[in-house]
Order: structure tokens, then C-alpha cells, then sequence
């Protein structure tokens, strides 16, 4: 086997060893992703506080088992629809630090008026 067909088959093999490995490390870090999950029912959030930290990436994962409901975090200018039986995903980078209240933006039901919550993001 002559030395250049040797260097082809050692490039290929590395290069192929390389993908694999940033593959990997791609599927992992979505393996690891931070996951919130947050319960509504009429007419609390559970958890009602949320500690974060800046910068570092969470997906939330709503359900409720009542009503349609909303989540609305203004300050970030992001919400998301709660559906009876679903999970429902939100992603968040929070990119500043302070005490933010996130609430209910769907009116369900006498009491609606007090569902809110709060983040912390340190």
C-alpha cells in the first residue's frame, strides 16, 4: 500500500473520529439541557418562586390538568399557552440578573387576578 493512500484512509479515520465525537458532545448537552417543570392549576403556579442564574440556558415544561391557561414573563418578553393534558415547552436564556413575576395571562376563573409567581435570577 503506497504511503499517500495510508495518509487518505489515517485523514478519513480521524476526521470521522471527530465528527462522532462533536456528535456526541452535541447529543449530551441537549441530554443535560435544565428542565423547569412548572403545574398550574386554578389558580397557583407550583413552583410559585424559580431560582436562575444568569446567562444559562432552562426549558420550561408547563402542564396544567384544569383549565387553558397562559404564562407571561414580560420583563422578557415571553410567554406561553398552557394546554389541559399537554406539556407545553418555553426556552429561556435570562441575560440580566433581579427578581421578575412571571403570571397568568389567560382568565381562568374567579381568583385568576392573584396567579402570579416570581424568578431569581442571580
Amino acid at each position: 500500500m503506497s504511503v499517500d493512500v495510508q495518509r487518505r484512509r489515517m485523514l478519513c479515520a480521524s476526521t470521522g473520529i471527530a465528527l462522532c465525537a462533536a456528535l456526541g458532545a452535541g447529543l449530551s448537552a441537549r441530554a443535560e439541557e435544565k428542565v423547569i417543570r412548572v403545574s398550574a392549576r386554578k389558580f397557583v403556579f407550583t413552583p410559585s418562586e424559580i431560582a436562575l442564574k444568569k446567562g444559562e440556558p432552562v426549558v420550561f415544561e408547563f402542564t396544567t390538568q384544569d383549565v387553558f391557561m397562559g404564562f407571561n414573563l414580560p420583563e422578557f418578553k415571553t410567554r406561553s399557552d398552557i394546554v389541559p393534558g399537554k406539556v407545553m415547552r418555553m426556552p429561556l436564556t435570562p441575560d440580566r440578573a433581579g427578581t421578575f413575576t412571571f403570571l397568568c395571562d389567560v382568565f381562568c376563573g374567579d381568583g385568576h387576578e392573584s396567579m402570579s409567581g416570581k424568578i431569581v435570577v442571580t
